[in-house]
């Protein structure tokens, strides 16, 4: 929740998928001055440029992290937590002055596969967690919206063009993708309520679906009859693996299947408790996502047109 004092954010990651949506819902509040911290070569086509400060550096190069913070009143995190950078970006902050800082990690932390990213990125929260800042860490699940998601566009598109998809497994394990825009308003929403002040929030979609009932859903909003032949897991999952061993890169990966064949359903009843966080469901998420394709979905709450 916003005060009335205009506030100076810094902003790292903003041109990606997530930071071009809290960088709009932001400036619509219209109570923040926002720095966006870029690198030089960064695609800046996603940012309104004529509305926000630049501020140029590469977070591997901390010292011009800590310059970009000077005269900043909150840091507002969204380059991923998974590359190592949280010791860097946290003794920056602290050493420019700063003490609120927002940041955006994952639930994949809770995954039970042994992900090389899963320990940097508990690393790096540990690392948050046992500093002074005023920090609140923000884990949002598979995140949608547009097509730069790189996740349930590649569904629609995929359920767009073919009559059949493999499922390897049932496909009854849970998943709870967001839609990125419930992000962005997150991030306003929190940017400086003290009710969040060190505290850590797990954000999904509105309820758990099975990734039958995501290809159900997604196919009924494209109005196509596309069939599920589902596969076994194992025998696939050794064949990838062989295959990636290799040196070669195949257009799925072992782990892909692995973590669809994991339930990834999380409670969000603090966030809605803490900053009213109301999720859209993944019904309206994905129609929305798919007007921003160009596309028509259906407007009918009829049958599922997979078999």
């Amino acid at each position: 929740m916003f005060t009335e004092k205009l506030l100076k954010v810094l902003i790292t990651g903003a041109t990606g998928f997530t930071g071009s949506f809290v960088v709009t819902r932001m400036l619509e509040q219209g109570n923040a001055k926002i720095r966006c911290f870029v690198r030089p070569q960064s695609d800046l086509s996603s940012l309104p440029k004529d509305q926000i400060e630049l501020a140029y550096g590469d977070l591997n190069q901390p010292e011009t992290l800590r310059q970009a913070l000077l005269g900043i009143d909150i840091l507002v995190n969204l380059a991923s937590l998974g590359f190592g950078h949280a010791p860097q970006i946290v003794a920056a902050t602290q050493a420019a002055g700063v003490k609120r800082a927002i940041f955006m990690s994952t639930t994949a932390i809770f995954t039970t596969l042994n992900a090389a990213s899963k320990h940097v990125r508990v690393a790096a929260e540990a690392t948050i967690q046992s500093s002074s800042l005023d920090y609140t860490i923000l884990r949002p699940t598979m995140i949608y919206g547009n097509k730069r998601d790189r996740n349930m566009v590649r569904l629609i598109n995929y359920l767009q063009r073919w009559p059949v998809i493999p499922v390897f497994g049932r496909g009854t394990h849970l998943q709870q993708p967001v839609y990125v825009d419930d992000l962005a308003r997150a991030v306003v929403r929190i940017i400086d309520e003290p009710r969040t002040f060190r505290q850590n929030y797990n954000l999904p979609g509105q309820m758990a679906l099975t990734y039958n009932q995501v290809i159900s859903t997604i196919c009924h909003q494209l109005q196509r009859k596309v069939y599920r032949l589902h596969m076994p897991t194992q025998p696939v999952i050794r064949l990838l693996l062989l295959v990636e061993r290799f040196g070669l890169r195949p257009p799925l990966k072992a782990e892909q299947i692995m973590r669809l064949n994991e339930d990834k359903a999380f409670d969000y009843s603090e966030a809605s408790r803490d900053f009213d966080y109301q999720p859209l469901s993944f019904s309206e998420g994905i129609r929305q996502e798919m007007l921003s394709l160009g596309l028509y979905p259906n407007p009918m709450n009829e049958q599922s047109h997979v078999r």
